[in-house]
Protein backbone atom coordinates (compact mmCIF):
# COMPACT_ATOMS: atom_id res chain seq x y z
CA UNK A 1 0.00 0.00 0.00
CA UNK A 2 1.46 3.66 -0.76
CA UNK A 3 0.63 6.84 0.53
CA UNK A 4 0.96 10.36 -0.77
CA UNK A 5 4.05 12.08 -0.64
CA UNK A 6 4.75 14.38 1.71
CA UNK A 7 7.35 17.12 3.21
CA UNK A 8 7.47 14.31 5.72
CA UNK A 9 9.14 12.34 2.77
CA UNK A 10 11.96 14.92 2.60
CA UNK A 11 15.35 12.86 3.86
CA UNK A 12 18.01 14.93 5.97
CA UNK A 13 19.31 17.70 4.35
CA UNK A 14 21.90 18.50 6.42
CA UNK A 15 25.18 19.64 4.71
CA UNK A 16 23.44 20.79 1.58
CA UNK A 17 22.75 23.87 0.02
CA UNK A 18 19.47 25.46 -2.06
CA UNK A 19 18.99 28.10 -3.95
CA UNK A 20 15.22 28.86 -4.36
CA UNK A 21 14.63 32.06 -6.69
CA UNK A 22 11.24 33.97 -5.87
CA UNK A 23 11.49 32.69 -2.17
CA UNK A 24 9.80 35.95 -0.46
CA UNK A 25 6.37 34.37 -1.00
CA UNK A 26 4.07 31.93 -2.20
CA UNK A 27 5.73 28.16 -3.80
CA UNK A 28 9.41 29.65 -3.35
CA UNK A 29 8.75 30.47 0.71
CA UNK A 30 7.44 27.51 1.02
CA UNK A 31 10.20 25.03 -0.79
CA UNK A 32 12.48 27.15 1.80
CA UNK A 33 11.01 26.65 5.14
CA UNK A 34 10.73 22.69 4.09
CA UNK A 35 14.24 22.36 2.75
CA UNK A 36 15.53 24.09 6.22
CA UNK A 37 13.28 22.46 8.21
CA UNK A 38 14.93 18.90 7.21
CA UNK A 39 18.52 21.13 7.70
CA UNK A 40 19.51 22.80 4.60
CA UNK A 41 21.25 25.80 3.77
CA UNK A 42 18.72 27.76 1.94
CA UNK A 43 19.88 30.83 -0.13
CA UNK A 44 16.60 33.30 -0.81
CA UNK A 45 17.12 35.32 -3.63
CA UNK A 46 14.36 37.90 -4.20
CA UNK A 47 13.87 41.03 -6.30
CA UNK A 48 12.73 43.30 -2.74
CA UNK A 49 15.44 42.46 0.48
CA UNK A 50 13.14 43.71 2.68
CA UNK A 51 10.30 41.37 1.98
CA UNK A 52 13.03 38.23 1.75
CA UNK A 53 14.38 39.26 4.60
CA UNK A 54 10.61 39.03 6.35
CA UNK A 55 9.94 36.00 4.71
CA UNK A 56 13.45 34.63 6.53
CA UNK A 57 12.07 35.88 9.31
CA UNK A 58 8.69 34.07 9.31
CA UNK A 59 10.69 30.76 8.51
CA UNK A 60 12.90 31.06 11.31
CA UNK A 61 9.75 31.66 13.61
CA UNK A 62 8.57 28.23 12.49
CA UNK A 63 12.42 26.66 12.14
CA UNK A 64 14.37 28.14 14.85
CA UNK A 65 18.13 28.19 14.01
CA UNK A 66 17.15 28.20 10.20
CA UNK A 67 20.24 28.26 7.92
CA UNK A 68 18.71 30.88 5.80
CA UNK A 69 20.72 33.79 3.31
CA UNK A 70 18.73 36.49 1.36
CA UNK A 71 20.47 37.70 -2.00
CA UNK A 72 18.57 40.14 -4.44
CA UNK A 73 18.48 39.11 -7.87
CA UNK A 74 16.18 40.67 -10.37
CA UNK A 75 15.71 37.32 -13.25
CA UNK A 76 14.41 40.51 -15.63
CA UNK A 77 17.51 42.09 -15.78
CA UNK A 78 20.59 39.94 -17.26
CA UNK A 79 22.97 42.58 -15.98
CA UNK A 80 21.45 41.42 -12.42
CA UNK A 81 21.77 37.82 -12.66
CA UNK A 82 25.50 38.37 -14.05
CA UNK A 83 26.31 40.39 -11.18
CA UNK A 84 24.59 37.80 -8.28
CA UNK A 85 26.25 34.86 -10.25
CA UNK A 86 29.91 37.06 -10.17
CA UNK A 87 29.07 37.89 -6.72
CA UNK A 88 28.32 33.70 -5.51
CA UNK A 89 30.61 31.51 -4.83
CA UNK A 90 29.53 29.05 -2.46
CA UNK A 91 29.04 25.54 -3.71
CA UNK A 92 25.41 24.57 -4.70
CA UNK A 93 23.26 21.23 -4.43
CA UNK A 94 20.02 21.97 -5.51
CA UNK A 95 18.95 25.06 -7.58
CA UNK A 96 15.51 25.68 -7.54
CA UNK A 97 14.39 27.91 -10.62
CA UNK A 98 11.08 28.58 -8.63
CA UNK A 99 10.30 32.72 -9.25
CA UNK A 100 7.92 33.50 -12.01
CA UNK A 101 5.33 36.40 -13.09
CA UNK A 102 1.99 36.07 -14.79
CA UNK A 103 0.46 38.11 -17.02
CA UNK A 104 1.29 41.58 -15.78
CA UNK A 105 0.49 44.70 -18.26
CA UNK A 106 3.04 44.55 -21.45
CA UNK A 107 6.06 45.42 -20.76
CA UNK A 108 9.68 45.01 -21.25
CA UNK A 109 12.90 43.80 -19.55
CA UNK A 110 15.96 46.55 -19.53
CA UNK A 111 17.73 44.53 -22.11
CA UNK A 112 14.63 44.53 -24.55
CA UNK A 113 12.54 41.27 -23.99
CA UNK A 114 9.03 40.37 -23.05
CA UNK A 115 9.00 40.69 -19.59
CA UNK A 116 7.60 37.17 -18.73
CA UNK A 117 9.94 35.49 -21.25
CA UNK A 118 13.05 37.42 -19.61
CA UNK A 119 11.74 36.98 -16.22
CA UNK A 120 10.30 33.04 -16.22
CA UNK A 121 12.61 31.92 -18.97
CA UNK A 122 15.28 33.86 -20.18
CA UNK A 123 16.68 34.94 -16.51
CA UNK A 124 16.49 31.31 -15.36
CA UNK A 125 18.37 29.90 -18.21
CA UNK A 126 21.08 32.48 -17.44
CA UNK A 127 21.20 31.96 -14.19
CA UNK A 128 21.38 28.14 -14.53
CA UNK A 129 24.60 28.37 -17.31
CA UNK A 130 26.67 30.94 -14.59
CA UNK A 131 26.17 28.75 -11.70
CA UNK A 132 26.38 25.05 -13.60
CA UNK A 133 29.90 24.27 -12.17
CA UNK A 134 29.07 25.38 -8.80
CA UNK A 135 26.65 22.46 -8.97
CA UNK A 136 28.30 19.61 -7.30
CA UNK A 137 27.77 17.19 -3.99
CA UNK A 138 26.71 13.55 -3.82
CA UNK A 139 23.64 14.56 -5.54
CA UNK A 140 23.12 18.09 -7.08
CA UNK A 141 19.77 19.22 -8.87
CA UNK A 142 18.16 22.00 -10.92
CA UNK A 143 14.74 22.45 -10.95
CA UNK A 144 12.45 24.36 -13.11
CA UNK A 145 9.41 25.14 -12.27
CA UNK A 146 6.93 24.95 -15.08
CA UNK A 147 2.64 25.53 -15.14
CA UNK A 148 -0.67 24.24 -16.52
CA UNK A 149 -0.74 26.86 -18.66
CA UNK A 150 2.40 25.21 -21.15
CA UNK A 151 -0.14 23.10 -22.34
CA UNK A 152 -1.55 26.79 -23.92
CA UNK A 153 2.03 27.68 -24.97
CA UNK A 154 3.69 27.85 -27.95
CA UNK A 155 6.78 29.48 -28.89
CA UNK A 156 6.84 33.10 -30.75
CA UNK A 157 10.10 32.97 -32.53
CA UNK A 158 8.69 35.46 -34.88
CA UNK A 159 7.95 38.13 -32.48
CA UNK A 160 9.92 36.97 -29.18
CA UNK A 161 8.73 40.32 -27.91
CA UNK A 162 5.23 40.35 -28.40
CA UNK A 163 5.04 43.71 -30.48
CA UNK A 164 2.26 42.15 -32.77
CA UNK A 165 0.26 39.89 -30.11
CA UNK A 166 0.67 41.68 -26.60
CA UNK A 167 -1.35 38.88 -25.10
CA UNK A 168 -0.51 38.86 -21.29
CA UNK A 169 -1.92 35.20 -21.23
CA UNK A 170 -0.52 33.96 -24.63
CA UNK A 171 3.05 35.45 -23.90
CA UNK A 172 2.65 33.68 -19.44
CA UNK A 173 2.11 30.43 -21.64
CA UNK A 174 4.94 31.03 -23.83
CA UNK A 175 7.13 31.28 -21.07
CA UNK A 176 5.81 28.27 -19.17
CA UNK A 177 6.43 26.08 -22.08
CA UNK A 178 9.82 27.40 -22.44
CA UNK A 179 10.79 26.53 -18.95
CA UNK A 180 9.53 22.39 -19.83
CA UNK A 181 11.43 22.99 -23.27
CA UNK A 182 14.87 23.82 -21.56
CA UNK A 183 14.32 21.90 -18.46
CA UNK A 184 13.87 18.60 -20.76
CA UNK A 185 16.68 20.19 -22.90
CA UNK A 186 19.14 20.68 -20.08
CA UNK A 187 18.78 17.16 -19.03
CA UNK A 188 19.53 15.70 -22.54
CA UNK A 189 22.72 17.52 -22.69
CA UNK A 190 23.49 17.00 -19.40
CA UNK A 191 23.28 13.61 -19.66
CA UNK A 192 25.14 13.17 -23.03
CA UNK A 193 28.27 14.97 -21.16
CA UNK A 194 27.89 12.59 -18.66
CA UNK A 195 27.57 15.09 -16.02
CA UNK A 196 26.13 14.11 -12.65
CA UNK A 197 23.66 16.98 -12.16
CA UNK A 198 20.10 15.90 -13.01
CA UNK A 199 17.58 18.57 -14.81
CA UNK A 200 14.12 18.20 -13.20
CA UNK A 201 10.52 19.47 -13.91
CA UNK A 202 7.53 20.34 -11.80
CA UNK A 203 4.40 22.58 -12.08
CA UNK A 204 1.90 23.68 -9.01
CA UNK A 205 -1.37 22.80 -10.63
CA UNK A 206 -3.71 25.45 -9.52
CA UNK A 207 -2.43 27.07 -6.50
CA UNK A 208 -3.28 30.40 -4.54
CA UNK A 209 0.27 32.16 -4.34
CA UNK A 210 1.66 35.81 -5.10
CA UNK A 211 1.64 35.26 -9.12
CA UNK A 212 -2.03 37.56 -8.94
CA UNK A 213 -0.18 40.30 -7.93
CA UNK A 214 2.08 40.68 -11.29
CA UNK A 215 -1.21 40.61 -12.92
CA UNK A 216 -2.75 43.14 -15.18
CA UNK A 217 -6.97 44.39 -13.88
CA UNK A 218 -8.69 42.49 -15.59
CA UNK A 219 -6.68 39.34 -14.70
CA UNK A 220 -6.27 39.90 -11.46
CA UNK A 221 -10.66 40.72 -11.28
CA UNK A 222 -11.09 37.52 -12.99
CA UNK A 223 -8.26 35.23 -11.02
CA UNK A 224 -9.75 36.40 -7.37
CA UNK A 225 -13.11 35.84 -8.27
CA UNK A 226 -12.17 31.67 -9.10
CA UNK A 227 -9.25 31.21 -6.47
CA UNK A 228 -11.15 30.18 -3.07
CA UNK A 229 -12.80 27.44 -5.27
CA UNK A 230 -10.31 26.17 -7.62
CA UNK A 231 -6.88 26.31 -5.70
CA UNK A 232 -4.99 24.38 -3.41
CA UNK A 233 -2.33 26.61 -0.68
CA UNK A 234 1.15 27.15 -1.28
CA UNK A 235 2.25 24.48 1.11
CA UNK A 236 0.51 22.09 -1.39
CA UNK A 237 1.42 23.52 -4.43
CA UNK A 238 5.14 23.61 -3.51
CA UNK A 239 5.05 19.51 -2.84
CA UNK A 240 5.89 18.88 -6.43
CA UNK A 241 9.01 20.73 -6.89
CA UNK A 242 10.00 19.34 -3.42
CA UNK A 243 9.96 16.30 -4.25
CA UNK A 244 11.71 16.54 -7.53
CA UNK A 245 14.16 18.38 -5.13
CA UNK A 246 14.59 16.19 -2.92
CA UNK A 247 13.30 12.24 -3.25
CA UNK A 248 16.10 10.03 -3.63
CA UNK A 249 14.35 8.33 -6.60
CA UNK A 250 13.86 11.09 -8.75
CA UNK A 251 15.51 11.08 -11.90
CA UNK A 252 16.50 13.47 -14.56
CA UNK A 253 14.21 14.44 -17.66
CA UNK A 254 11.20 13.74 -15.20
CA UNK A 255 7.88 16.19 -14.43
CA UNK A 256 6.15 15.94 -11.22
CA UNK A 257 2.52 17.43 -10.67
CA UNK A 258 -0.49 17.19 -8.36
CA UNK A 259 -2.63 13.94 -9.01
CA UNK A 260 -5.70 15.12 -8.68
CA UNK A 261 -8.18 15.84 -11.66
CA UNK A 262 -6.87 17.40 -14.72
CA UNK A 263 -3.20 17.90 -12.18
CA UNK A 264 -5.16 20.66 -10.68
CA UNK A 265 -4.78 20.11 -7.11
CA UNK A 266 -3.64 16.71 -4.97
CA UNK A 267 -0.52 14.80 -3.81
CA UNK A 268 2.90 15.41 -6.38
CA UNK A 269 3.32 12.50 -8.62
CA UNK A 270 4.94 11.52 -11.98
CA UNK A 271 3.23 13.51 -14.92
CA UNK A 272 3.44 13.90 -18.59
CA UNK A 273 3.65 17.79 -20.45
CA UNK A 274 1.99 18.31 -23.66
CA UNK A 275 3.65 16.63 -26.90
CA UNK A 276 5.31 20.20 -27.80
CA UNK A 277 7.29 20.03 -24.42
CA UNK A 278 9.22 16.65 -26.23
CA UNK A 279 10.10 18.27 -29.58
CA UNK A 280 13.78 18.22 -29.47
CA UNK A 281 13.99 20.63 -32.66
CA UNK A 282 11.56 23.38 -31.06
CA UNK A 283 13.75 22.90 -27.67
CA UNK A 284 17.24 23.30 -29.82
CA UNK A 285 16.20 26.19 -31.63
CA UNK A 286 15.26 27.28 -28.54
CA UNK A 287 18.33 26.82 -26.90
CA UNK A 288 20.25 28.23 -29.58
CA UNK A 289 18.30 31.63 -29.54
CA UNK A 290 18.23 31.70 -25.75
CA UNK A 291 21.96 31.60 -25.68
CA UNK A 292 22.31 34.66 -27.98
CA UNK A 293 19.94 36.77 -26.30
CA UNK A 294 21.39 35.53 -22.56
CA UNK A 295 24.85 35.84 -23.93
CA UNK A 296 25.11 32.31 -21.65
CA UNK A 297 26.86 29.27 -22.92
CA UNK A 298 26.73 26.21 -21.07
CA UNK A 299 29.49 24.17 -23.38
CA UNK A 300 27.44 21.19 -22.64
CA UNK A 301 27.14 19.10 -26.28
CA UNK A 302 24.35 18.92 -28.04
CA UNK A 303 22.67 15.57 -27.74
CA UNK A 304 22.74 13.21 -31.00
Amino acid sequence: MTHDWSTADIPDQSGRVYLVTGANSGLGLETARAVARRGARVVMTVRNTAAGEAAAGAIRDDVPGADLEVRRLDLADLDSVRAFADGFDSPLDVLVNNAGIMAPPFSLSPQGHEIQFATNHLGHFALTGLLLDRLQGPDPRVVTVSSLAHGHGRIHFDDPVGERRRSPVAYYSQSKLANLLFGLELDRRLRAAGSPVKSLMAHPGFSSTGLLRSMNAQWRFIANLLVPFTTQPPAAGALPQLRAATAPDAEGGQYFGPDGRKERTGAPVLVRAVKEAYDTATACRLWTVSEELTGVRFGLPAPA
